[in-house]
C-alpha cells in the first residue's frame, strides 16, 4: 500500500554504488530522490539531472542542513561513514549507510548511541539481507531442508586494478578486501550460524598496508567448519555452498545477490530456484527502509543494529589477527 507522502531522500557521495541506488530509488512509488550532494558541483548537477533530483548540492553539509530531506543514503568511502552518519543523525536525519557501518566497534557503537538518543532510524546498507534469493535460503534453512549445517564455503574475489588513489587500495579511504568484500561471506556465516567460537585468519598485505587477500576459518560447536575468502588479486567463483546432514544449497555467482539457488538433497531430489531481484538489487533494501519509517520503527528487524555490531566485532578480531590497522586505530 503506497505511503501517504513520498519519503524524501538525499544521497551523500555520488560514486558507482550511489548511481545504482538512485536508479532503484526511481522504481519505488513511495520514495523520491529530493537532493544529492558531491564535493564537485559539476558532478552533483550531472548526477541530479540523470536521476531527477530536485536539488543538487556541492556541499555535504548543505544537504544535511536541508530541512526537507528526511533520510540520507551515505555512499562515501568506508573511512568517512562514521563522520557523515554522525553529522546526519545529529541534524535529525534518518540514515541508511553503506557497509561497513563503521571502521571499528567504537564507531558503530557511537552511531547506535546517537541514533537511539535522537530517536532516528539507522541501518547498515547490507543489501544482501533483502535480496529475494537470500530470503529463500533463510527459508530453506529454517525449514530444516538440508538438516543440520555441517560446513559452509564462500568466496568473493575479483582482479582489481591497483590504483593507489582509489578506494580499494587506499588505506586512508578504508581500503582492503576484508572491509569491502569480505563482509559478505562473513555475514552469510553469521546469519546462518551466529558467532563462531574460534577464528583463524591469514592475509597478504600490500606495501601500503591493506589486505589484498584474506582467508578465514570459523569454527563452531559440533565441529562445524566455515571457510571464507576475499581477494582483489584474482577472479574467484563468488559462490557459496551450505552443506548439511540432508543435502546442500548452492548460491550461484554472485552469491551476495544471486538470482539462482540450487538444492541437492541426499535422497536424490534436486531443485533449482530462479529468483529475480528488482532493478540493481538495492530496491529491496529501499523498501525495508520505507517500511521502517512508515511504521516509525528505529531499526530493521531483518538487519538490526545488533547484527552490524556483531559483524564489526568479528572483523575487528580478523584485523587484529592479520595485522591490519587504519589511521584512527594506530
Amino acid at each position: 500500500m503506497p505511503l501517504k507522502h513520498k519519503i524524501k531522500w538525499g544521497i551523500l557521495g555520488l560514486g558507482k554504488i550511489a548511481q545504482k541506488f538512485a536508479s532503484d530509488l526511481l522504481l519505488s512509488d513511495d520514495s523520491t530522490l529530493y537532493a544529492v550532494a558531491s564535493r564537485s558541483r559539476e558532478k552533483a548537477i550531472d548526477f541530479g539531472n540523470r536521476f531527477g533530483a530536485e536539488l543538487k548540492y556541492d556541499s555535504y553539509h548543505a544537504l544535511i542542513k536541508d530541512s526537507n530531506v528526511q533520510v540520507i543514503y551515505i555512499a562515501t568511502p568506508h573511512a568517512f561513514h562514521f563522520e557523515w552518519a554522525k553529522l546526519c543523525l545529529e541534524n535529525g536525519k534518518h540514515v541508511l549507510c553503506e557497509k561497513p557501518l563503521g571502521m571499528n566497534e567504537s564507531e558503530v557503537k557511537g552511531l547506535m548511541q546517537i541514533a537511539e538518543k535522537n530517536k532516528l532510524f539507522l541501518m547498515e546498507g547490507l543489501w544482501t539481507r533483502f535480496i529475494p534469493s537470500f530470503e529463500k535460503v533463510l527459508e530453506l534453512i529454517t525449514e530444516n531442508t538440508i538438516g543440520e549445517i555441517q560446513w559452509i564455503k564462500a568466496d568473493f574475489g575479483f582482479k582489481a586494478k591497483k590504483d593507489l588513489s582509489g578506494r580499494l587500495f587506499n588505506k586512508k579511504l578504508g581500503g582492503g578486501a576484508l572491509l569491502d568484500i569480505g563482509i559478505y561471506p562473513i555475514y552469510l556465516s553469521t546469519m546462518l550460524l551466529g558467532i563462531p567460537k574460534q577464528i583463524k585468519s591469514s592475509a597478504r598485505l600490500t606495501a601500503e598496508g591493506i589486505d589484498s587477500y584474506c582467508a578465514m576459518i570459523f569454527e563452531y560447536e559440533n565441529s562445524i567448519i566455515v571457510e571464507l575468502e576475499a581477494t582483489f588479486e584474482t577472479d574467484t567463483p563468488i559462490e557459496a555452498i551450505i552443506a548439511g546432514s540432508k543435502g546442500e544449497i548452492k548460491m550461484h555467482r554472485p552469491f551476495h545477490h544471486s538470482e539462482k539457488i540450487s538444492l541437492d538433497l541426499s535422497n536424490g531430489e534436486k531443485h533449482v530456484f530462479n529468483i529475480k531481484y528488482r532493478g540493481e538489487g538495492y530496491f529491496h533494501e529501499i523498501k525495508e527502509v520505507e517500511k521502517c519509517l512508515n511504521e516509525n520503527t528505529m531499526e530493521s528487524k531483518k538487519h538490526p543494529l545488533s547484527k552490524s555490531l556483531e559483524l564489526i566485532r568479528l572483523m575487528d578480531k580478523i584485523k587484529s589477527q592479520i595485522g591490519l590497522t587504519y589511521t584512527a586505530e594506530q
